[in-house]
């Protein structure tokens, strides 16, 4: 096609495929469906025939060699699965694009061994189709002049060796060159990068793919899971399975941080090596999570809090002169470093694991705008098993 978005399947989040790994493993007959969110107010439906042109086109591309022996030399990959993704095609009879209430419209449905790496593509897909209709004039040039004066109005002696920046902008990044390019500048001028969350460019410029799991992991448990209230510490385990010596943060608010906290025992706290925040006031999230190890006593500063939630290098910056000291920590910056050029208003935009199993899921976090769940009953089901107010 003209001008595809998305050229490589490595051009997607690491812990997709870290996920569909443990996913291959352990459950390879599971089958799940998900649902693409737009929190902004802006309508896109008038992108769905070419969001539909995009998706064919995707079912075209396969992993190369030399994509499967960069993958392999991260020594995270198994043999059987590195064998699975040489043949491994997306097929886009599992998406369904539709206009509904006068809005796009995106439904996916099948394995989730198959279907988990539709998500990242088809979300930086709308997210770069939105901007080439709304701003054609901005591009690379734009995007790296925003970056270089930000960097050049950082306090000189706001962080240290120690502070840790990742790039995690491949959703909703401006577009594929201005994420390749800004990633690109980073690496060149700014020590603090550490890593990309992005395969492609991970592999293209010599950073660390970093991610470990992500909401579904732990949605699709609810359903794995004999009882709810085991879901989260069922996960856990299965991961530490997978994934015994590495890949050990945890992300903390599928349900919420205290819900997650009383599941994460004493072995548990000390088997992974930290944890995600992805909502609700960090700094709060931080002091639990200190306070946590604590009380296991296991010191703060022997594990990684990574924040991860609509960071700005300057609030990055704060929340790190904040728990100096305390823990180390990382920061996982997205749309503010990918998708930050004059007069461009971000698209808001997810999709969310609704079913496994043909049952329902839910995503509920420490913030309640971030809830998602298309069942009552579960959500209350949900509550109940972890103690939550209704």
């Amino acid at each position: 096609m003209h001008n595809p978005i998305i050229t490589s399947l490595l051009d997607t989040d690491a812990y997709k495929l870290n996920m569909q790994q443990a996913v291959f493993h352990h459950y390879p007959d599971v089958h799940v469906s998900a649902d693409f969110y737009c929190r902004s107010d802006e309508n896109l439906a008038y992108l769905r025939e070419q969001l539909i042109d995009h998706i064919h086109h995707m079912g075209t591309l396969r992993f190369q060699a030399d994509e499967i022996d960069y993958l392999s030399s991260l020594d995270l990959y198994q043999a059987d699965f590195l064998a699975y993704l040489s043949h491994f095609q997306l097929n886009p009879q599992q998406v369904t694009v539709s206009i509904e209430e006068g809005q796009l419209a995106v439904h996916i449905d099948g394995p989730w061994c198959d279907v988990i790496l539709w998500e990242v593509p088809l979300l930086a897909i709308i997210c770069e189709l939105r901007n080439r209709a709304c701003y054609p004039e901005l591009g690379v040039a734009d995007a790296l002049a925003r970056l270089d004066d930000k960097l050049a109005h950082l306090p000189a002696d706001g962080y240290s060796d120690d502070f840790h920046l990742v790039d995690f902008g491949t959703r909703r990044r401006f577009s594929r060159d201005v994420h390749q390019a800004i990633v690109t500048r980073l690496h060149a001028v700014y020590p603090p990068l550490k890593g990309t969350s992005n395969c492609w460019l991970a592999k293209q410029l010599g950073l660390p793919p970093v991610g470990t799991q992500a909401h579904e992991w732990f949605q699709a448990h609810q359903q794995l899971a004999g009882d709810l209230a085991d879901s989260q510490q069922l996960a856990l385990n299965v991961w530490l399975r997978e994934y015994p010596n590495s890949l050990g943060i945890a992300l903390t608010d599928c349900i919420n941080m205290d819900a997650f906290l009383r599941d994460l025992d004493a072995s548990l706290s000390q088997a992974f090596s930290g944890l995600r925040h992805d909502s609700g006031d960090p700094i709060i999230w931080g002091e639990k999570a200190i306070a946590h190890y604590r009380h296991h006593h296991i010191d703060p500063k022997d594990k990684t809090l990574v924040f991860s939630d609509s960071l700005t290098l300057a609030k990055a910056i704060h929340i790190y002169q904040h728990f100096a000291g305390k823990a180390s920590t990382s920061f996982g910056i997205g749309t503010q470093l990918t998708c930050d050029l004059p007069n461009v208003k971000t698209l808001n935009v997810v999709i969310k694991l609704t079913s496994c199993q043909g049952k329902p899921v839910a995503k509920i976090s420490d913030e309640p705008n971030k809830a998602i769940c298309k069942d009552e009953a579960h959500l209350s089901a949900l509550k109940a098993a972890f103690n939550l107010s209704p």
